[in-house]
């Protein structure tokens, strides 16, 4: 069930604006703790990545050291195939990492996670500076100002759904930063409804 929020909650970079939250969100569950996984093997990460256009340029501004650490050149990082535009996009464009030996071009092969992460931890850097937005937020998303699940979670194709904490749990703290606190004030309090309304279902 799609419910409206009491406000529009906008972006730290301008866009999306999220005016309404899929209540599914709530109830539904994943393995939300990624790197202590050990059966997905990286799963959401065989694919590429959206990747806003204001954070390729940011990607593109640490390219001497990202390339080294990648150890992939950078002309391969992107699938200028899959650019997209998109009003709901920061810098309204997408672009699309590209897929090398079936994974994400910023997989880390030698270990676990994602390259511009580790990399932004080594670096002693926000990784939010160079991992992309929906990454971060994944498995939720948007869609015309909806905080819905992802289509991975809906198909059953991400394999670690089922049990765990809520999708809006294992997020939660990535919401904050890019939205800010009256957004979880809101989904909190949405939250408590939601698991009232479903323990009052199941006794009933």
């Amino acid at each position: 069930m799609i419910v409206d929020l009491d406000e529009a909650h906008t972006c730290r970079y301008g866009v999306p604006v999220l005016s309404r939250v899929e209540t599914a969100i709530f109830r539904l569950k994943y393995f939300a703790h990624c790197m202590a996984c050990h059966f997905c093997h990286d799963w959401c990460c065989s694919h590429g990545a959206d990747v806003d256009v204001q954070n390729g340029a940011r990607i593109a501004n640490r390219a001497d050291e990202l390339e080294r650490f990648v150890q992939i050149p950078r002309e391969l990082w992107f699938d200028e195939s899959e650019t997209c535009e998109d009003d709901e996009a920061p810098g309204k464009l997408w672009l699309r990492t590209s897929v090398v030996n079936g994974a994400c071009v910023f997989l880390n092969r030698s270990g676990r996670g994602c390259l511009l992460h580790s990399f932004s931890m080594n670096q002693d850097l926000d990784y939010h500076e160079l991992k992309p937005f929906v990454c971060a937020i994944f498995p939720l998303t948007y869609e015309n100002g909806v905080l819905i699940q992802a289509d991975e979670v809906d198909d059953r194709s991400l394999v670690c759904t089922g049990e765990g904490l809520s999708l809006y749990q294992g997020v939660r703290t990535e919401l904050e930063f890019y939205f800010g606190k009256p957004l979880i004030t809101e989904l909190d309090l949405l939250q408590q409804q939601a698991i009232s309304d479903f323990r009052f279902q199941i006794s009933d």
